[in-house]
Parts: structure tokens; C-alpha cells; sequence
């Protein structure tokens, strides 16, 4: 039976607590673009761009739920290749759904909590504050920190990038997807010798090993899959839907 978008919407909206979570101003949380207003099946993706929308499109899904939406710079001219992912979109009464600060932070849902736990960190807290929130986690062990690197390995399902700053046993891990490495500074300032994240400039391999700090870059992409397979799992369950998660990595 199908389900009502602007109820799930609702739903949504309410569980990721978008009215009270400070974001980037691009990010617009929340039904991006709206479909004829039922839901039959569910899309999963990191961002919502050509490669996606075709593929969800192709699953029969008529909702995309996203990390990364479809609005994250100024209003352009819609032209081109904008053009024909709005029009595909429409043609195919295919909705998009995107949340971002709010699913690196959710406590269950996020990206964040649930990289921490797949890494075998039951106990992590909140870190690395944000537009007005922390949005990371932060864990205390006492791990090697080649072992952490295979259990990362695991995790993301690649191959991560260590650069070895710091100490041979971690004890003090902040984790933040996404783009975080330029962070770098603020983060070691929070008191972790460990710092784990997507990606980060070339400049921050000097600042690493001047820090004392150990950094891992696991991808941009790779280390935000985890929300919203999460949520549009919860979804699915909730308003007995299929979905299917549509795996397009950047590499990046």
C-alpha cells in the first residue's frame, strides 16, 4: 500500500529534528522536490545527481533519500544537465528527500554514531562542535593503531589513508565524516590524538605530524553511506516499503 509523502515527510522531519538543527545554508533539510504525494518505494543514495536519479529512477523508487540534495549552491539558470536531473525527476514523479548535519548527528541514525559503532565503539559521545552543535563522536580506547585501520578497512569496505602522526596506540578517537580533515587544528585542540574523517587538503600530512596526531581519510563518500541506509531502512520498515540503496561512490 502506498505510503503518504507528506506524512512520512512529516515523520521525517520530526525524527531528525530539522526545525532545531543548525546546517550550512545550501543544505535546505527536508523534501527538496516533491513527487504527486505517495510513496511506493525507496531509494537510498549519498548525493542526488544524474548518476542516482537515473538509477532510482530505473528501481521504480518514486522517493530519493540523500545526504547531499540537490540545492547547494545559489539558484542557477536551469539549463543543461540541472535541467534534464529536474526533469528526469519530474517525468518520473520521482521525490528528493536530503538531510545533512542532522544525519551526521542523530545519535542512532547518524553517520557519525554508526561508523563509531561499526568500528566497535559502543560508547562514544558527542564532538567536534558545529553551527551550533556538536555533530562528530568522540570514543576512548586503547587501540593499536594498525588494528584501528583494519577495523576502519572493514567498516568502509576500502583501503583508508593513515597518516601517522601521532602514537602507535590511540586512546582518544574523534570522528567526523564528510570533509572534516581541514578541521584538523580544531580537532586535536578538542583533545583527540586520533582524528578520523573523509578527506582533508595536502597541507594537513605536515600539520598531522606537527600535532602528534594520527589522521585517517577514509573517503568523503565511503564514510557517509551509513545514514542513509539507516534511515531509509527505518522507512521502510515503518511504512512497509522496499528500497534499495543506489551505490554510485566519487572516489572521493
Amino acid at each position: 500500500m502506498p505510503a503518504s509523502l507528506p506524512q512520512l515527510v512529516a515523520d521525517t522531519d520530526k525524527l531528525l529534528d530539522h526545525k532545531n538543527i543548525g546546517d550550512f545554508p545550501g543544505a535546505l533539510n527536508g523534501l527538496q522536490l516533491a513527487n504527486s504525494g505517495q510513496v511506493t518505494k525507496i531509494a537510498a543514495a549519498v548525493d542526488a545527481n544524474l548518476p542516482t536519479v537515473r538509477a532510482a529512477v530505473a528501481t521504480g523508487a518514486d522517493l530519493l533519500v540523500v545526504h547531499h540534495g540537490i540545492a547547494w549552491s545559489p539558484l542557477l539558470p536551469l539549463t543543461g544537465r540541472r535541467y534534464a536531473l529536474l526533469k528526469l525527476c519530474l517525468d518520473n514523479n520521482l521525490a528528493i528527500y536530503s538531510s545533512h548535519l542532522p544525519l551526521d548527528l542523530h545519535a542512532k541514525l547518524g553517520n557519525n554514531a554508526l561508523l563509531a559503532k561499526a568500528l566497535g565503539f559502543t560508547a562514544s559521545e558527542p564532538f567536534f562542535f558545529e553551527k551550533g552543535q556538536h555533530i562528530g563522536r568522540r570514543a576512548t580506547a586503547s587501540v593499536n593503531r594498525d588494528e584501528l585501520r583494519r577495523r576502519l578497512n572493514k567498516a568502509l569496505g576500502a583501503d583508508v589513508h593513515l597518516i601517522a602522526g601521532g602514537s602507535s596506540v590511540c586512546q582518544n578517537i574523534g570522528i567526523v565524516t564528510g570533509g572534516a580533515g581541514n578541521e584538523l587544528a580544531r580537532a586535536a585542540a578538542d583533545g583527540v590524538d586520533t582524528f578520523i574523517t573523509g578527506e582533508g587538503a595536502h597541507w594537513t600530512f605536515s600539520l598531522a605530524h606537527e600535532l602528534g596526531v594520527n589522521v585517517f581519510y577514509g573517503g568523503h563518500y565511503l564514510t557517509e553511506t551509513f545514514g542513509v541506509k539507516a534511515l531509509a531502512a527505518r522507512l521502510a520498515k515503518k511504512y512497509r516499503l522496499p528500497w534499495q540503496f543506489i551505490d554510485a561512490p566519487s572516489g572521493l
